[in-house]
């Protein structure tokens, strides 16, 4: 059976796939369908996943593109799902393939599309009639450069049904991003993945926008200027981008009142903006330099350097409803052996710190004294601490774990009652968990086992 008919065969309904498998078996491995199979076919949605292809084709092989051009062209649509994520374009050869299939995908009627363009190169023009898709509901494009958009007109028909973008590596120009956003009002997820500088300045706008991804991505700039509903907005962390003096991305927040879930956010390498107040070491909280609908936070730090610790300091004033608190401990292998006990023993209250935070969570941890001064502190002074957890960043600190929890345990905690627990190294983020709204705190993976936990009882 070759992989034009097996896919055929896929994409029937159930009773019809095991009749064909019957007829193309007991013809021996016919060449073509029959009419009256075509015609079924003809008349089901389309469901396209060129990775079934790859065991009779590998992608270099021309009849890999091929196979693709004629399920493309001889199914009338409407074209429910389509993944093209094995296709290499990166020789002259496969040209003809890039410029006919955003066509016929439009032509189809597609709703559910991944197109992916193996590297290298990383920057394959996308053809302009990915724009004429306006059945989309979900789009993954990655390592392709966007087309322009500075012709056409934004509204709300260009793409009406769409409620997911996703950029993997793509290069895309500021006014093409705002063309997408303004044109499609029914957007809810947008996510960058593995992106960097592509676009510069993204301003989030939608009113049905509710969860924004940066995974391994960044920009000079996101302002969140009109997302009514925006509910999440996570950044994976990017290790090398502590290593510059200046900030990397600035993060402002303008108007998002239902945000509840934002993080991490990296004492170094972002820049907090709330409205028109640059967020720095010295900051007080106003009115108008807080976000009161934020849940979840989640900081990215280096414990070790004061100008980190500081920068915590005034990230929890601008938050004072946190319920939840994230720390990844950002200090290096070698440990610094700074701590700033004095810092937190002077510390002013912190509204979320005495009335609000529930849950703290220290991920990466090394064992460094500057981790023990900050965990002391938070359990000298959260008064509603019911759950503390400390992640391992390698399980060979397992000793050196119990030990810090065990000598926190002895003097009198703020809180009444709370449960510590000491568990392994986290696992790789999956961006499903980080996209899925059900999940109410996508920064929660999945961790080793549970080493150690004991119950902490208040005087």
């Amino acid at each position: 059976m070759d992989a034009v008919r097996y896919l055929v065969m896929r994409s029937l309904p159930r009773v019809g796939a095991v009749t064909l498998a019957r007829i193309l078996s007991a013809a021996g491995g016919a060449t073509a369908l029959s009419p009256r199979w075509r015609r079924i076919w003809r008349s089901e949605p389309l469901v396209l996943h060129d990775v079934d292809l790859l065991a009779w084709h590998p992608h270099w092989d021309p009849a890999f593109p091929a196979s693709v051009n004629r399920i493309l062209d001889g199914h009338p649509g409407p074209f429910r799902s389509v993944r093209l994520a094995s296709g290499f374009f990166g020789i002259p050869q496969r040209e003809p393939e890039l410029h006919l299939w955003p066509r016929l995908l439009a032509d189809g009627g597609v709703q559910d599309l991944v197109f992916i363009s193996q590297p290298p190169p990383v920057d394959m023009p996308l053809p302009a009639d990915i724009l004429r898709c306006s059945k989309l509901r979900r789009l993954y494009l990655g390592f392709l450069v966007f087309p322009d958009t500075s012709d056409l007109p934004d509204g709300a028909g260009v793409f009406p049904h769409l409620k997911e973008f996703v950029l993997l590596n793509c290069r895309i120009q500021d006014r093409d991003l705002d063309h997408m956003l303004a044109s499609s009002p029914k957007l809810e997820m947008l996510a960058f993945v593995v992106s960097y500088g592509w676009p510069e300045h993204i301003r989030l706008r939608g009113q049905n926008l509710k969860c924004v991804l940066f995974m391994l991505s960044g920009a000079a700039e996101v302002l969140m200027m009109d997302a009514p509903r925006l509910e999440r907005f996570f950044m994976l962390p990017v290790d090398y981008l502590r290593e510059d003096d200046e900030f990397f991305m600035v993060v402002r927040i303008t108007c998002a009142p239902a945000l509840k879930v934002f993080g991490y956010l990296d004492a170094r390498a972002h820049q907090l903006r709330i409205g028109d107040t640059i967020i720095k070491a010295d900051t007080k909280a106003t009115p108008s330099s807080v976000v009161p609908s934020i849940k979840i936070l989640a900081l990215k730090v280096n414990l070790g350097v004061f100008t980190e610790v500081q920068m915590v300091a005034s990230f929890l004033r601008c938050f004072p409803n946190i319920e939840t608190l994230h720390v990844e401990s950002a200090i290096t292998d070698v440990p610094t052996g700074e701590h700033y006990t004095e810092f937190f023993e002077k510390l002013l209250p912190i509204e979320c710190v005495q009335s609000s935070i529930k849950k703290v969570v220290l991920h990466e941890f090394r064992g460094d004294v500057s981790e023990a001064a900050f965990l002391k502190y938070l359990t000298q002074r959260v008064n509603q601490l019911q759950e503390l957890t400390v992640v391992l960043s390698d399980e060979r600190l397992v000793s050196m774990g119990q030990q810090l929890l065990s000598g926190l345990a002895i003097p009198p905690w703020a809180a009444k009652t709370c449960t510590v627990s000491l568990v392994g190294p986290k696992r790789d983020w999956i961006f499903h968990t980080a996209s899925d709204l059900s999940i109410d705190d996508p920064f929660v993976s999945d961790h080793g086992q549970e080493l150690f936990r004991f119950i902490k009882k208040g005087n």
